[in-house]
């Protein structure tokens, strides 16, 4: 444990090079527990998200029909919500005595709270935002969880280590938005994905595969880096049982997008062995990534990644691809841009109109106004 007081931690500073997480909108106001130092030296920290609903009713298929019906209701038509969901988002959001039902925004999206809000902040026209800082605590693991645990029953959270500040090349250690949307989608269209075999890319912290390993049959969760590899195992083992009772698998490999093939050396972490690879090409419907371009050259090679793997897969595959649109002022521009989105749009475009006589991609786009499942700041930019 790094010995950091929590008044040096009050008012943290972080270098230009620093990428922040989004963690800090979805657990607003929240202690993040650092739970260890990683292989470089970085906090991790452990964080639970929130279920809308109690995954241990989703045994029943009348349920899901009956959950997917009053959600699609509830946010499409901005009725209130029951009693019970607005108990534990009440709860979730850290509402003081007084009580504030949730509140949905314009479109019928959850409004997430930035803060405990009283009678007199819902007059103002402008709320401001508390400081939302990271805390270490100088006690045990086991003890600073104490409190958490009781908080939480397993059935409607997901717990993951993560960390919340990284240079741009340890990006996949934090938590992004458009892995939670991917992963309301998953939760929205269980039926589609159910017993799937899957092929996540960048998969990151591994939160989008552990969701949709409630669902599907096995899921091969990759990215790249045997320190972020672990971490991604980590969660896996956190969450392990929510994927328990649909059998679900998660399987953490290393698939580096910067080369041909796949890692086969058995003295090499998370590598691949033959009857893996042959199990993906053979049985593999569903790729997906979330939140992965944000780099010209990593975007190039994602894509090259996705047309060498689809070319040998044995059945028609579909690929979900789920990002957020991060608009910057470039100078030279001299304007408000969105280069990585653009890029992205390209390559979608080239890989639509491919001449290959083995395979045809069509792109066909998602609208994001399906249920939200899970608790986070859904933005139009997603």
């Amino acid at each position: 444990m790094v010995d950091v007081t929590e008044k040096e931690m009050d008012n943290p500073t972080f270098r230009s090079d620093t990428v922040l997480s989004d963690v800090h909108l979805h657990c607003p106001n929240k202690r993040h527990l650092m739970v260890r130092l990683n292989a470089v030296g970085q906090p991790v920290f452990l964080s639970y998200f929130k279920f809308l609903w109690n995954t241990e009713d989703l045994a029943s298929e009348k349920h899901v029909e009956e959950v997917t019906t009053g959600r699609e209701h509830q946010y499409r038509g901005g009725d209130e919500l029951c009693d019970k969901d607005r108990s534990n988002l009440q709860k979730e959001r850290g509402l003081n005595s007084e009580g504030v039902e949730a509140l949905l925004d314009d479109d019928g999206d959850l409004e997430v709270v930035r803060r405990p809000r009283s009678a007199s902040d819902l007059e103002a026209e402008d709320p401001l935002r508390d400081i939302v800082c990271p805390v270490i605590l100088m006690k045990g693991r086991e003890d600073a969880f104490e409190d958490e645990e009781r908080e939480c029953t397993c059935s409607d959270v997901v717990k993951i280590e993560h960390t919340m500040a990284t240079p741009l090349e340890d990006v996949g250690k934090q938590v992004w938005r458009a892995a939670f949307l991917l992963a309301d989608y998953i939760l929205f269209k269980r039926d589609t994905f159910r017993c799937c075999s899957v092929l996540e890319l960048g998969g990151g912290t591994g939160i989008t595969s552990i969701i949709m390993g409630t669902v599907a049959k096995r899921v091969y969760c990759t990215d790249v880096g045997e320190d972020l590899l672990a971490m991604c195992e980590q969660n896996v083992a956190l969450n392990k049982h929510l994927m328990e009772p649909g059998g679900g698998e998660v399987k953490v490999k290393e698939l580096d997008w910067l080369k041909d093939e796949f890692c086969t050396d058995p003295e090499v972490p998370y590598s691949w062995s033959e009857e893996e690879i042959a199990d993906l090409h053979d049985h593999c419907s569903v790729i997906m990534a979330a939140d992965v371009f944000y780099d010209d050259d990593l975007t190039d090679a994602l894509f090259r990644t996705l047309h060498r793997i689809t070319h040998n897969l044995r059945n028609s595959c579909t690929v979900y691809l789920a990002l957020e649109k991060r608009l910057n002022f470039t100078l030279r521009h001299m304007d408000v841009t969105c280069e990585a989105y653009s890029h992205f749009r390209n390559n979608l475009n080239d890989l639509e109109n491919l001449q290959d006589r083995k395979i045809k991609y069509t792109v066909e786009p998602i609208k994001a106004d399906f249920c939200q499942f899970l608790v986070y700041e859904r933005i139009e930019q997603l």
